[in-house]
């Protein structure tokens, strides 16, 4: 979970100039917020770690929980206009 993402991602979506996409959206946070990406990804490995040989619990990798969160801040986005 990333701190304060309703915010980051307004200021992430005012630096984007021309087509807004999933993949420009993504590669703009990344380059807005690197240490915030790092933490996410560092909280990631952390909980892999944590947990007990042979329970399982689903959790997706760091790329795939920031893309489904873009996804539907960008959906929700045309939802209003």
């Amino acid at each position: 979970m990333i701190i304060e993402q309703e915010e980051k991602f307004k200021e992430v979506h005012s630096k984007i100039e021309g087509e807004i996409t999933e993949q420009s959206f993504f590669n703009m946070f990344l380059k807005l917020y690197p240490d915030v990406w790092k933490k996410h990804k560092i909280m990631f490995s952390k909980f892999n770690r944590s947990k007990q040989f042979g329970q399982t619990i689903p959790l997706p990798k760091p790329e795939v929980s920031l893309r489904k969160e873009i996804r539907t801040y960008l959906l929700k986005l045309k939802k209003q206009n």
